[in-house]
């Protein structure tokens, strides 16, 4: 009966909401929050730091490809163009992505040829997910509003930044959200998609989408001040950023691609 009890609960909250789209609730955000914070540390110290590859720009382009091979799988399987499976649903692309980029990463450290075995290999994987995004789209209408959203919230931010003594390596999270942001806006917004963070889904009920902006405003600056107290080494700081970087960018190559997928002109 206990057993029972507790496959009931991991089914309801966790396993079914890959599934249904029922979006996220207390319990698997809790779950989920945990695990990205021991893979990050974890990735850090056992795999970066081993492998003397330095947390910078490079790095960051690097990953990039493979997470938008990966942002991109997750929203064909949304639009029907790829079977589901529990690999490339969320939370599962993550694994699968972070799978496949370590022995690239490895092999670059390797043979010394850092980061060009990455950079190709996540090239190969999205253009073969963005050739299959192509040749399945319905209209990219919703691509147009949430570059559109998206640059007008660049402006005040790169303003900001040139001003400001802010760690250069943050502007890249802080952008992968913005990008995030629009298109979670347009999809919300425009197109009458719902939110599926439990705690977003409530403020956005009450605000309206556009309260997206200083609420993600406010979390990023109180993630910059806390990294700069709780996390004192530069490089394992700048992963965080990477880690962030990657929180971001994921969703927001997701949600447009999903909603050029189903939305027909």
């Amino acid at each position: 009966m206990m057993l029972e009890s507790l496959w009931n609960f991991i089914n309801q909250y966790f396993i079914q909401p890959m599934y249904t789209r029922s979006g996220y609730n207390a319990y698997n955000t809790f779950l989920y929050a945990f695990l990205f914070g021991f893979g990050v540390i974890y990735s850090y110290k056992y795999i970066i730091k081993p492998l003397k590859i330095k947390v910078d720009e490079k790095l960051f382009w690097a990953v990039t490809p493979m997470v938008i091979f990966g942002a991109t799988v997750r929203a064909l399987v949304d639009g029907g163009v790829l079977p589901e499976n529990p690999w490339i649903l969320t939370p599962g692309i993550f694994f699968t992505a972070f799978f496949l980029i370590v022995p690239a990463l490895v092999a670059d450290a390797k043979l010394k040829i850092y980061p060009k075995i990455t950079v190709a290999w996540g090239l190969i994987l999205a253009l073969w997910a963005n050739y299959m995004l192509v040749v399945n789209a319905k209209s990219w209408r919703p691509y147009e509003l949430t570059l559109l959203h998206t640059f007008v919230s660049w402006i005040p931010v790169i303003v900001i930044y040139k001003y400001r003594p802010f760690d250069r390596l943050y502007l890249y999270p802080v952008l992968a959200h913005l990008y995030d942001i629009g298109s979670t806006v347009v999809a919300i917004h425009f197109y009458g998609y719902r939110e599926v963070h439990w705690l977003e889904n409530i403020l956005v009920g009450d605000f309206g989408a556009y309260f997206y902006y200083p609420w993600i405003a406010f979390i990023l600056i109180v993630v910059y001040y806390g990294l700069q107290k709780l996390v004192p080494d530069e490089e394992e700081r700048h992963f965080w950023y990477l880690a962030i970087y990657i929180l971001g960018l994921g969703p927001a190559i997701r949600d447009p691609a999903q909603m050029v997928l189903q939305i027909a002109g």
